[in-house]
């Protein structure tokens, strides 16, 4: 099997492990927002890795770097989902704390990442 180059980032990795823990905390919130904030969170959470992987089958440095930051602006939009999970009383403060934890940390590592390959152009 082939290993596309996006798997090999560790940015992608991380995103992809956030992806599934979004994925299980969200099992907890009401059902009646299933269609609401639960479907929000989950897409721009499963977003950040999207992003990563279709930009790295982009052939210019300008092009992969704009996905990169259509990545990070989905982990932005999540910590909006994450901060109205908080102020809705759907997740605890310590689980909101964990996941901004981890979303500064992929939120970083793409600031990096996109510098990184304008640098190379």
């Amino acid at each position: 099997m082939h290993v596309y180059s996006f798997e090999k980032l560790e940015t992608w990795q991380k995103a992809r492990i956030f992806r599934k823990e979004i994925y299980l905390l969200t099992k907890k919130f009401p059902k009646e927002e299933l269609f609401g904030l639960i479907s929000q969170i989950k897409r721009s959470a499963s977003s950040i890795g999207d992003c990563l992987a279709e930009g790295s089958a982009r052939i210019t440095s300008k092009d992969k770097a704009h996905f990169v930051t259509m990545s990070y602006a989905s982990a932005i939009e999540t910590v909006n989902h994450l901060v109205g999970a908080f102020d809705l009383e759907f997740i605890t403060e310590e689980e909101y704390e964990y996941f901004r934890v981890k979303l500064d940390e992929i939120a970083n590592k793409l600031n990096a990442l996109r510098n990184s390959i304008l640098k190379n152009k």
